[in-house]
C-alpha cells in the first residue's frame, strides 16, 4: 500500500540509483493559478464579494394583465395587455424598453437578414423552407400602445420596443400602459420555433404551443442597465418577475394549458373533468382529465363557438399556454416542501403510449429531484405538453419532444430521449424561471446549470441511465477538437459557434468534475444550494455564481473558472516516464542477494546466446591448469569481514534510521506533463506487484509553480508495477494513450459497410413482427380454404 507520498529534498543519496534533481522552471504564458481580478466586476453594495446580493440590491417588477384569442381559422393571435411597471431601482427612467420576440418571424428581420446559408447540389426540402422563412409574415402587428386611454409615442427596432413617457418614471413609482397587436402562428413542421402550431392531416386538426405572443418588458438592472440586446435567436431571454392574469379564447372544444393556475373552471371544465382534477390532487400515479377516447371524440367536431379560459401567476418572468381539441390530459399531485404541487400533461393520442406511461411520472421526479439539489419548489403546477416544439421552456410550463412510431413502438433513444427532454424542460423551472440569469448574455447560466442537475435526475430515475451529456469522457470529442471551432463558455450567446456542446455539455462537465473531484459532495452540494437560494426569484450574473461557489466551500476556485471559463483549453495528463528506487539498506547479505538477482535476471546480448551454441568449450574449459583464484571468485557472497563492518555501520545509526535502512520502501519519480494547458486534479491508480490496486488523488494545486511539468515522487511499501492517470475517466483527459506507464496500447473497432441506405426496424417493431409470424396460422390443406 502507499506509506506516504511527498517530494524528495533530502537523501537521495541513498538510493540505490541517483537522478539529477528537477530545476523548478518558471511559468510560460499566463500563470493558470492567477486570482480572477479584472476578469470579474467589482463587488458593490448591490452585489457583494461573497457572492450574494447585496444590502441595497434591486430588481424591477412588470404584472401582466392579457387577453389573447386564438384564431383556429387563420392561425392567428390577437391580444391586448395593461403592463404595471414598477420603478424600484435609483434611477429616473424617461423611457421604457419591452422586447417584441415574435419580431423574429418578421419579413425583414435581423434574424433572416444576417443567417448563412451555402447551397448544395442536393439539398432536402426542409432545408429550403428553412432559406425561404422570409416569405412567412409572422411579426408582431403593433396596433396601440396608450398611456390613459391616450396614444404613447413608440418605436420598434427589430425586437425591440422603446416607449417615451410623458414624464420620466421615478423611483418607487408605477405606471400602467396598454399594448393591443396580432399576428400570425407559424408552422412549427415548417418554420422551426420556439413556439408555433402542428396540423394532424389525417383528422383536421391543430395543435398550438404558444409562447413570446405577447410584448414583454426587457430587464433593467444595476450591472448593465436596459437589457436591449436584440433577439437573434440563440440568445433566450431575460425577464422581470411579475404577477400574471391572462385570459384565453379559444374553440369551445379545446383544451387549454397553461402557466398558472385556472381561475374559472366551472365555466370550461365539465362536471367530470372536475372531479377527476380534485382526484388527482393525491393521487400516487397519474389520473386521466381527458381520456383518449374523449379526445378522439373531440377530434371529429370543429364547433363554431369559443371558451375564455383565465389563468393567474404570481412572482412568476413569463407566461405560455398550449390548446388543442386533441389533448390527452393527466395529473397527479406531489408534496414538495409543505405545498402541494400538481404535475401534469397534455398531450395528442399520436404521443401515446410512451407519453400517458411517462410525461407526468418524470415531471413529478424533476421537481423532487431538482428540489433536493436546490431549493424547494414554489410553484403550484408543473406541466409537460407534446406537440411540434421540441423542447422549450416556461415558468410551470414546458413544450417537448419525444413521439412514437405511428404503430405505437419506439426504440430504447426515442425513450429516453423523451424523458431526458422532459426532465431537461421542467427543470428550467429551476434555472432560469426562479435563479432569474440573464440568458440573452449567458446561455450557459441556465443551460449548462440545468444541463447538470438534470443528469443528476436522470440517475436518480434509472441505474445506468444513458445520460447524454455529464460524464467527463462524453465531452472529450469537444474538447479535443479544433480551437476554430470552439469558442469559451464565458462568449456571448450569440456569438458561441457550438450551442449544445459550449452552453449545455461542457458547463455540465465541469460542474460533474467540480462535484465528484475537486470539491466533493458534500462541500459542492451545500455551495450549489447556496448559490439557488441566495438568488432565487433574483437577477445573477456569472461572478456571483463563481463567488458564492468558493465563499460557501473555503475552494479556492479561480484557476478552474479561469480554465473550464474563459480558455478553451483541454485535459491532457501524461506520465511522461517513471524512475523506480530502493534504498541501500547497506547490509551485504541483502544487497548482495540483489545485486545477484539482477545479474540473473538481466537479459543475455544475442552475441552471448550464440556463442553458447558456436563455442561448446572455451579455452579455459580445455585447459583447467589456466584456472587461478579469480574463477572461483564470487564478490557477491558475503564474508564475515562484510558483516563486521555492517554491524559497525549500524551502531552509528539512531534508531529511527536504522528502521528506515530495513523497511524496504519503494521509490518512483513519476514524471508529470500538462500537454492540454488545462490544470486538473492529478488521479493516480498505483496497480502492485500482488494485483492490488490503490488510487491518489492530488489536489490541482499540484500545478501552482509549474503549470506544465511536475515530477512526484511516490513512497510504497510494496513494488508498484503499473501506474495509470484518470482511472475513471473524471477529468475529461482528451488522450488516454499517454496516462498510463507502462504504456498501454488502447483496443478501437472499425466497421466495414455497403453505400446503402436501409429503413431498420427498432427492437420493439422487430419482436412485434416476430411474434405476428409465430401467432400467423399455417395453411396446411393441399388446395386451401375459401
Amino acid at each position: 500500500m502507499l506509506k506516504h507520498y511527498l517530494l524528495l529534498t533530502a537523501g537521495v543519496a541513498m538510493l540505490t540509483a541517483t537522478a539529477p534533481a528537477l530545476a523548478q522552471s518558471t511559468n510560460s504564458g499566463t500563470d493558470k493559478f492567477a486570482q480572477l481580478g479584472p476578469e470579474l466586476p467589482t463587488p458593490n453594495e448591490y452585489r457583494t464579494a461573497s457572492g450574494a446580493p447585496g444590502h441595497a440590491y434591486w430588481q424591477q417588477r412588470a404584472d401582466y394583465n392579457i387577453k389573447v384569442k386564438l384564431d383556429d381559422e387563420k392561425q392567428a393571435i390577437t391580444g391586448s395587455e395593461d403592463i404595471t411597471y414598477t420603478n424600484l431601482s435609483p434611477d429616473e427612467l424617461p423611457y421604457l424598453w419591452v422586447q417584441l420576440d415574435q419580431n423574429i418571424m418578421d419579413k425583414n428581420s435581423m434574424t433572416t437578414a444576417t443567417q448563412t446559408n451555402q447551397l448544395q447540389t442536393r439539398m432536402p426540402f426542409q432545408a429550403m423552407d428553412y432559406i425561404e422563412r422570409s416569405e412567412f409574415d409572422g411579426g408582431f402587428k403593433i396596433e396601440s400602445v396608450k398611456l390613459k386611454g391616450a396614444a404613447l409615442k413608440h418605436t420598434i427596432n427589430h425586437t425591440m420596443m422603446r416607449i417615451d413617457l410623458p414624464t420620466p418614471l421615478k423611483p418607487k413609482q408605477s405606471v400602467t400602459f396598454s399594448i393591443a397587436w396580432h399576428y400570425n402562428i407559424n408552422d412549427q413542421t415548417k418554420i422551426s420555433q420556439r413556439s408555433g402550431y402542428e396540423f394532424f392531416p389525417k383528422d383536421g386538426n391543430y395543435l398550438y404551443e404558444i409562447a413570446q405572443f405577447y410584448p414583454r418588458m426587457a430587464v433593467y438592472s444595476d450591472f448593465q442597465g436596459w437589457q436591449n440586446k436584440q433577439f437573434l435567436g440563440a440568445g433566450e431571454f431575460a425577464l422581470p418577475f411579475g404577477d400574471y392574469r391572462v385570459s384565453i379564447t379559444a374553440p369551445s372544444d379545446h383544451i387549454v394549458g397553461s402557466t398558472g393556475t385556472l381561475q374559472n373552471p366551472n365555466e370550461v371544465l365539465t362536471s367530470t373533468q372536475r372531479q377527476r382534477l380534485n382526484n388527482a390532487q393525491g393521487a400516487s400515479k397519474p389520473v386521466l382529465i381527458v381520456t383518449q377516447a374523449e379526445a378522439e371524440q373531440a377530434e371529429k367536431g370543429k364547433p363554431k363557438g369559443t371558451k375564455t379560459w383565465t389563468y393567474a401567476a404570481k412572482n412568476v418572468r413569463d407566461f405560455a399556454w398550449a390548446s388543442s381539441r386533441k389533448f390527452i390530459w393527466d395529473a397527479m399531485g406531489i408534496k414538495q416542501g409543505g405545498k402541494n404541487v400538481l404535475c401534469m400533461s397534455y398531450y395528442p393520442k399520436e404521443g401515446n403510449p410512451l407519453w400517458g406511461q411517462y410525461s407526468t411520472e418524470v415531471v413529478a421526479h424533476t421537481i423532487k429531484t431538482y428540489s433536493k439539489f436546490t431549493i424547494p419548489y414554489e410553484y403550484p403546477v408543473a406541466i409537460s405538453v407534446h406537440g411540434p416544439v421540441g423542447g422549450m421552456e416556461y415558468p410551470m410550463l414546458c413544450f417537448n419532444g419525444g413521439r412514437p412510431e405511428a404503430d405505437g413502438t419506439y426504440s430504447a433513444e426515442r425513450k429516453y430521449g423523451m424523458i431526458s427532454v422532459i426532465i431537461h424542460e421542467v427543470g428550467h423551472n429551476f434555472f432560469p424561471m426562479i435563479v432569474n440569469s440573464d440568458e440573452r448574455q449567458w446561455t450557459w447560466m441556465d443551460e449548462g446549470l440545468n444541463t447538470f442537475v438534470q443528469y443528476l435526475t436522470e440517475q436518480e430515475w434509472e441505474r445506468n441511465y444513458p445520460s447524454r451529456r455529464g460524464e467527463p469522457r462524453n465531452m472529450v470529442d469537444y474538447m479535443k477538437s479544433s480551437p476554430s471551432v470552439q469558442t469559451p463558455i464565458m462568449s456571448n450567446s450569440e456569438s458561441v459557434l457550438q450551442l449544445g456542446n459550449n452552453a449545455y455539455g461542457k458547463p455540465a462537465t465541469a460542474l460533474n468534475v467540480l462535484r465528484e473531484t475537486v470539491m466533493g459532495r458534500e462541500l459542492f452540494d451545500y455551495a450549489f444550494k447556496q448559490y439557488a437560494t441566495r438568488w432565487a426569484y433574483k437577477h445573477p450574473e456569472p461572478a456571483d455564481f463563481f463567488r458564492t461557489m468558493e465563499d460557501a466551500s473555503a475552494v479556492d476556485l479561480d484557476w478552474f473558472w479561469r480554465g473550464w471559463f474563459y480558455t478553451n483549453d483541454h485535459t491532457d495528463l501524461s506520465i511522461e516516464g517513471v524512475k523506480s528506487y530502493t534504498v541501500d539498506s547497506k547490509n551485504p547479505e541483502v544487497e548482495n542477494a540483489l545485486k545477484r538477482q539482477q545479474i540473473n535476471t538481466a537479459p543475455k546480448s544475442i552475441s552471448d546466446m550464440r556463442n553458447l551454441q558456436d563455442i561448446p568449450k572455451t579455452l579455459v574449459d580445455k585447459k583447467p591448469e589456466l584456472k587461478d583464484f579469480y574463477n572461483n571468485y564470487d564478490p557477491l557472497n558475503t564474508t564475515a569481514a562484510d558483516k563486521q563492518r555492517y554491524q559497525q555501520y549500524v551502531k552509528t545509526l539512531k534508531p529511527e534510521q536504522q528502521q528506515r535502512l530495513s523497511q524496504g520502501l519503494h521509490f518512483y519519480e513519476v514524471d508529470l506533463k500538462n500537454l492540454g494547458g488545462l490544470v486538473m486534479p492529478v488521479i493516480v491508480e498505483m496497480t502492485y506487484a500482488d494485483g492490488k490496486k490503490e488510487v491518489v488523488n492530488i489536489p490541482a494545486e499540484i500545478w501552482r509553480k509549474n503549470n506544465e511539468h511536475v515530477t512526484k515522487v511516490f513512497v510504497t511499501e510494496k513494488p508498484v508495477t503499473a501506474f495509470v492517470l484518470d482511472p475513471y475517466q473524471q477529468t475529461a483527459d482528451t488522450d488516454l494513450s499517454n496516462n498510463a506507464y507502462p504504456r498501454q496500447v488502447a483496443p478501437s473497432r472499425f466497421e466495414l459497410f455497403e453505400y446503402q441506405q436501409r429503413q431498420q426496424q427498432n427492437p420493439m417493431q422487430q419482436q412485434v413482427s416476430m411474434q405476428q409470424k409465430e401467432d400467423k396460422p399455417t395453411n396446411t390443406s393441399a388446395g386451401g380454404t375459401n
